[in-house]
């Protein structure tokens, strides 16, 4: 089993490629979208969808920063002892042959914070970030790779609200947040990613597993409904107005605790998020 070369591949993919559910889901929004100018525009976002997968060309100049969440089925007997290592090494060499942007910041601690010793060249030298573990079903494990980019990660959130016995005040600080900022992040239509768990980890945790295992294909009457009420805001492609402020919403709800406080995590996706893929053996 060469996980390098298949996490390779992977990322070049979730780079280079959308799924199934978003090719119809734009295709969609076109076909529906009666604002011109926001036609315009998601002919060009389709145009650039077909072009990166034709020719593996990255969706976007930011590239994005390689997250991993990993599935391992319960009845997995047997986990390859360098995974973790193997996954770190085909990142590096996915982004090496993406290629991805060079982001990487040298320097110490402070340094780095400070972006005072300015950037490593190579795009491989981009560090994944820590690796997420799920557990599921069956006797298979499943690699998912993320690509997350710095605009969506600036206008997102996550916070605690006060519930008060009514999930709709969870989703309205939530829409609220989402009114605020899909124009200010430009590049709409968009996919909301919203985890609702009992820690702040917990629900960004839930989040970005919306991120990995959401459908646009399969939508729950919550995420119609939150993305009906998002649409109405007419923000549109590129925010020129329109009917397709987003195409869909990924809600992830946990477990809860006993508590007046739950956590809320939401991640405004711009129109080439989320960037996944995954494979498994």
């Amino acid at each position: 089993m060469d996980i390098v070369n298949k996490v390779e591949k992977a990322v070049i993919k979730a780079s280079t490629t959308y799924s199934k559910d978003r090719i119809k889901a734009l295709n969609k929004a076109y076909q529906e979208e009666t604002n011109e100018n926001a036609k315009w525009v998601l002919d060009l976002m389709i145009k650039n969808m077909e072009t990166g997968e034709k020719d593996k060309f990255p969706l976007c100049d930011d590239t994005g920063i390689p997250h991993t969440l990993i599935e391992i089925g319960e009845d997995v007997e047997n986990i390859p002892n360098r995974l973790f290592e193997d996954i770190r090494e085909g990142i590096a060499v996915g982004l090496q042959k993406l290629p991805g942007r060079p982001m990487a910041v040298m320097g110490n601690d402070i340094e780095r914070i400070e972006q005072s010793k300015g950037l490593y060249p190579s795009s491989e030298s981009l560090k994944p970030s820590p690796f997420l573990v799920d557990t599921s079903t069956g006797d298979k494990i499943k690699v998912h790779i993320l690509l997350l980019g710095g605009g969506s990660e600036i206008r997102a959130k996550t916070t605690k609200v006060f519930h008060k016995r009514d999930y709709n005040n969870i989703f309205n600080v939530a829409f609220n947040h989402l009114k605020d900022n899909l124009g200010l992040l430009g590049c709409t239509p968009a996919i909301p990613s919203i985890g609702v768990g009992r820690t702040h980890f917990e629900a960004i945790s839930l989040m970005l597993k919306g991120m990995a295992y959401g459908n646009l294909e399969k939508q729950s009457d919550l995420e119609k409904s939150f993305t009906e009420r998002l649409n109405q805001l007419q923000i549109g492609p590129l925010g020129l107005g329109g009917n397709t402020t987003v195409l869909g919403s990924f809600i992830n709800i946990g477990s809860q605790r006993a508590s007046g406080v739950r956590l809320l995590s939401v991640r405004p996706c711009c129109f080439v998020e989320p960037r996944v893929s995954f494979f498994e053996f």
